[in-house]
């Protein structure tokens, strides 16, 4: 969501180049071929199964017209720019064969879990040839998962949820990042640089991969020795720059052994780094963030933010897509399970690739 994020409605979206079906074809081409590579997960590691769960039957008769509802972010998302992008790069196969995208999103995170439930069992009643959505809550989302899973409709899960969430559900695959790794990662390049006890921010609490995020933080920092706590958030304070710029800055006035912020979107990053100069403690406390946007970039490049941990939502969603479509129209479908876009750590040393890839419009 990974709200991932980069959740915020301020901000510039990055110009795209677009793709000819043809450039995509091969793109497609390579990322399933690529997917060899890419790490597996639970029993369902190198088994050339068509689902995680359930005994879906290989494509669809709608020779190729399929209609695939894909549910994501809310339209003003900064993340979600980037998903649907690749969304819409991939949508152009689809039209290709004369089928059609459709696009559902909450007006709002305030009630994310029973609101994406709802936009499921929205999808599910226009009896599309496929369903792809995050499972960000599953307590809420679950059962409409599952209700499109029964109907026979395919269902791919991507960018919140994991291999697990697909397991659990019967869905076909999992396409996104794995946050718990990410999580990790964060941790240990903070403990490795020497922060000893990092802060999680946190605004989506209970979200299942929000939540997961700073549990990796937390045990890939313990892994080095430091340690690790979150502040939730309100949710109320999402999409409020200021009220989580107080509320950072009050935690970091009030603990002085904080010595190292990670949050978990890239709007919350640019809140961190003003509570961070606002409590005078800038020679101190590091920086660190999920996701990226041009204004983490700019940081790591001057030296004012440790790292971005990037789960490529163009991929995500060009991925989801272009592999959803095909297996309705041919019955291919990678046996690796999950297909990983992330996580990968962006710091100094990398920081010109990424800007690179962002002037060309992946990332």
């Amino acid at each position: 969501m990974e709200r991932t994020q980069t959740r915020r409605p301020s901000g510039r979206r990055l110009a795209r180049r677009g793709l000819t079906v043809a450039s995509l074809l091969a793109m497609v081409a390579t990322a399933l071929t690529g997917c060899a590579s890419g790490k597996a997960g639970g029993d369902a590691a190198g088994q050339a199964t068509a689902t995680a769960g359930s005994g879906s039957t290989s494509g669809t008769k709608s020779n190729g017209k399929n209609s695939i509802y894909i549910i994501g972010g809310k339209s003003d998302d900064p993340f979600f720019s980037a998903v649907k992008r690749g969304v819409e790069d991939a949508e152009k196969l689809v039209k290709a064969g004369g089928g059609k995208v459709t696009y559902l999103g909450p007006a709002n995170y305030d009630n994310l879990g029973p609101d994406v439930a709802k936009l499921t069992l929205t999808a599910i009643s226009q009896n599309p040839s496929a369903i792809l959505v995050p499972d960000w809550v599953p307590e809420n989302q679950d059962s409409a998962i599952k209700q499109a899973i029964a109907k026979g409709i395919p269902v791919f899960i991507y960018n919140s949820g994991g291999f697990d969430a697909a397991k659990r559900v019967g869905a076909m695959k999992y396409i996104g990042s794995d946050d718990y790794e990410a999580g990790k990662a964060g941790g240990a390049k903070f403990a490795e640089e020497g922060a000893k006890n990092i802060l999680c921010i946190n605004t989506v609490p209970g979200s299942a991969n929000q939540e997961a995020r700073c549990k990796g933080i937390k045990d890939g920092a313990t892994s080095k020795g430091s340690s690790s706590k979150q502040l939730p958030l309100p949710s109320s304070n999402f999409g409020n720059p200021s009220a989580v710029t107080q509320a950072i800055k009050a935690a970091l006035l009030k603990d002085s052994s904080i010595d190292a912020v990670v949050t978990v979107d890239t709007g919350d990053a640019d809140s961190a780094a003003a509570a961070i100069k606002q409590a005078g403690v800038g020679s101190k406390v590091k920086l660190g963030t999920f996701d990226l946007s041009q204004t983490q970039l700019d940081r790591i490049k001057a030296g004012n933010q440790l790292f971005a941990i990037d789960q490529q939502p163009y991929l995500q969603g060009f991925y989801v897509v272009s592999i959803a479509n095909q297996y309705l129209s041919y019955g291919v479908l990678p046996p690796q399970n999950p297909i990983l876009t992330g996580p990968l750590l962006v710091t100094k040393d990398n920081v010109d690739a990424a800007i690179a890839g962002t002037k060309a419009g992946v990332r």
